[in-house]
């Protein structure tokens, strides 16, 4: 059996450890500690434009917190861009609200600023505004921040970034995540940086993430004893996922180049397959730090996107299907929906290629070999 390629695995630096080892030296194991402190800075400085930051234990943490912090409540409305992975749409399940899915556009790949217009005009004449707009970068491309936020601001209704797949991608060289009146990070295993499991709610409004971080310790209130006023939450990031993520943070630039050259190589190795299609950047504006390398497969021949994921499968080469739309999942079938039928067509024809930071030219070339021929097999 040949060894395992990745879709995208962990790849450390070369402070994590010491980190780690600092905070088993000062016995700062249990959550929180100076590593939580000193990660969320090393986050807002990286971010700019003055935001704060709650680490947390996950993106969905950070998400549903975000939805709390906007006053979402049973009963209420939240527009969420479709193709995404669920966890962009679950906490809003969590507040009882209920989503409406808005498809995406092709140059992007994201959210449709047409179709998220026409979303919320509809649901005003429904008597039912939206509280919020749940935007997502995804696979790391910067959504269309312009038109979603002119349209946003238009109607009053809060966007929230779900940037999990986008940290280090920028759109007019403002970072990603820095746009909404909230955002939210990722730094699970597969994200272009780890702290083993954790994610980041940002914003510029200092006040909510002062009062994210206390609902995410329990909502304790300040007493000598036990004493709560608020539903809380078990939230926090601990001190040893921090003491990764700070070591992580020094080696972000270089992971967004390593990802970048990924794309590269696969572009230029297969420049001469018309059928496979690349999503590229619409113009100087984006930014993508190409979380993942995507593609789209269009054989007139009838050659799919499933018989590449199952060929690459067979050489125990990990890839995966885009994102299945979020208005196709069984559990949100009676949730509403604005598309025109592109998230449908991407998740078709999509496919995610192994697109780790610490991928080798020889498995970059094992991947296109083995693509490419099955490309040659189809022919003959």
């Amino acid at each position: 059996m040949n060894t395992k390629i990745w879709l995208s695995s962990p790849h450390m630096g070369n402070n994590e450890f010491n980190n780690i080892k600092e905070a088993f030296d000062t016995n700062w194991i249990a959550p929180l500690g100076p590593h939580v402190d000193g990660f969320e800075r090393d986050l807002a400085n990286f971010l700019g434009e003055g935001v704060s930051v709650a680490a947390l234990s996950s993106g969905t943490a950070a998400l549903h917190l975000g939805l709390i912090m906007l006053g979402v409540q049973a009963g209420d409305e939240v527009i969420c861009q479709s193709m995404t992975f669920s966890a962009s749409a679950n906490p809003i399940a969590y507040q009882g609200a209920t989503p409406v899915f808005v498809d995406s556009e092709e140059r992007t790949w994201n959210m449709s600023p047409d179709l998220l217009e026409t979303a919320i005009q509809d649901r005003l004449r429904k008597g039912r505004k939206p509280k919020a707009i749940i935007v997502v970068h995804l696979y790391g491309m910067p959504a269309e921040m312009d038109q979603i936020m002119d349209i946003a601001n238009r109607f009053d209704i809060p966007v929230v970034e779900d940037a999990a797949e986008a940290l280090g991608s920028s759109y007019k060289g403002q970072m990603l995540g820095t746009f909404g009146a909230m955002s939210i990070l990722s730094f699970n295993g597969n994200k272009i940086i780890t702290t083993s499991g954790g994610g980041a709610l940002v914003s510029k409004n200092e006040a909510w993430i002062k009062q994210s971080r206390f609902l995410a310790t329990q909502a304790r209130d300040a007493a000598p004893h036990y004493q709560h006023s608020h539903i809380g939450y078990n939230y926090r990031m601990s001190n040893i996922c921090a003491a990764i993520g700070r070591g992580q943070m020094e080696v972000l630039p270089e992971r967004v180049q390593q990802r970048r050259a990924n794309y590269t190589f696969y572009k230029e190795a297969f420049a001469d397959l018309a059928a496979i299609q690349f999503p590229d950047e619409p113009n100087a504006d984006y930014y993508s730090n190409r979380w993942l390398s995507t593609v789209l497969i269009n054989d007139k021949k009838g050659f799919s996107r499933e018989d590449i994921r199952l060929a690459l499968e067979s050489e125990n080469i990990e890839s995966r299907p885009l994102w299945k739309p979020m208005h196709l999942q069984p559990v949100f079938a009676n949730a509403p929906f604005y598309g025109d039928g592109t998230s449908e067509r991407l998740f078709e024809k999509g496919l995610c290629l192994p697109s780790g930071s610490n991928m080798t030219d020889e498995e970059r070339a094992r991947v296109a070999a083995r693509i490419k021929a099955c490309f040659k097999e189809v022919a003959v």
